[in-house]
């Protein structure tokens, strides 16, 4: 038997999809937000002119306006030639250390269909869109039932950004809710979130609806506790989102630049 190595030219990454569903369809913003969905989320790999020092990185330049991502290490090596240093960083990381440089961020140039240049303005957007906190409430909970009327597009972006939240909760529902003294909603709740998970858990469902296009207020976000009464409920006439779980791990790694949201890595 021969193994068959991948052409990173050829392979089709997620990134490149939205990337093609949104070329195609140039007036579709929810389209657009897909791709812009995707770039956030993704590991993208940035071509350094050495190595990290620390927190500290000296980014290749294109044209001294762009730094230079990859969605896989394969397509970093095939647009160098040879082996280089680079950091691996979500795209949102990169927003963030980007934020009051002049840089865009140059996309797969040259190894693959989502080749693309995305300007200084166009990350102070996605670095804003990223940036939106939803407002916090407590309401009681009156009655549960099936979710109804959501757009697939929602139902979609909440599978993709839940599929990410390694280990942060036991798994969550999406119903419709009825709250006492009134109003009608939507609620995704979260069971088992570990209590420093839980900003996050939050900002990744609004980051859902609005990368989905959808009003902020078309959905609330509730946590519980296993033994919760109003679980069982949840779990009876709820959508289900399994959360990937956690491996045990044998030995804690070195932090990489980047690895900490809160603190993104340095130019120099």
């Amino acid at each position: 038997m021969t193994d068959r190595q991948t052409d990173p030219k050829t392979e089709l990454t997620p990134l490149d999809q939205a990337h093609a569903a949104m070329t195609s369809a140039p007036d579709d913003d929810a389209a657009r937000l897909r791709f812009y969905e995707r770039i956030a989320d993704v590991e993208l790999f940035m071509l350094l002119e050495d190595e990290p020092q620390g927190d500290q990185i000296s980014p290749v330049l294109l044209d001294d306006s762009y730094v230079m991502v990859f969605d896989r290490a394969a397509r970093l090596s095939a647009h160098v030639g040879e082996a280089s240093p680079y950091v691996a960083l979500s795209g949102r990381a990169i927003a963030a250390m980007l934020e009051g440089q002049p840089f865009g961020m140059a996309v797969n140039i040259g190894v693959a269909p989502s080749e693309i240049l995305l300007p200084a303005e166009a990350m102070d957007w996605l670095r804003s869109t990223l940036a939106h906190a939803p407002g916090e409430v407590e309401a009681s909970i009156d009655r549960v039932f099936p979710p109804q009327g959501l757009p697939e597009t929602l139902i979609a972006a909440i599978d993709a950004k839940l599929a990410t939240a390694t280990g942060m909760a036991a798994g969550a529902f999406l119903v419709g809710v009825e709250y006492t003294g009134g109003g009608r909603g939507h609620l995704l709740a979260f069971v088992g979130a570990i209590p420093r998970a839980q900003d996050a858990l939050v900002r990744a469902a609004s980051e859902a609806l609005t990368f989905s296009g959808i009003e902020a207020g078309a959905m609330d976000v509730g946590f519980f506790g296993p033994k919760d009464a109003v679980v069982e409920k949840l779990a009876r006439v709820g959508l289900r989102f399994d959360l990937p779980q956690m491996e045990p791990l044998q030995n804690t790694p070195r932090m990489a630049p980047g690895s900490d949201p809160a603190k993104p890595p340095k130019l120099r």
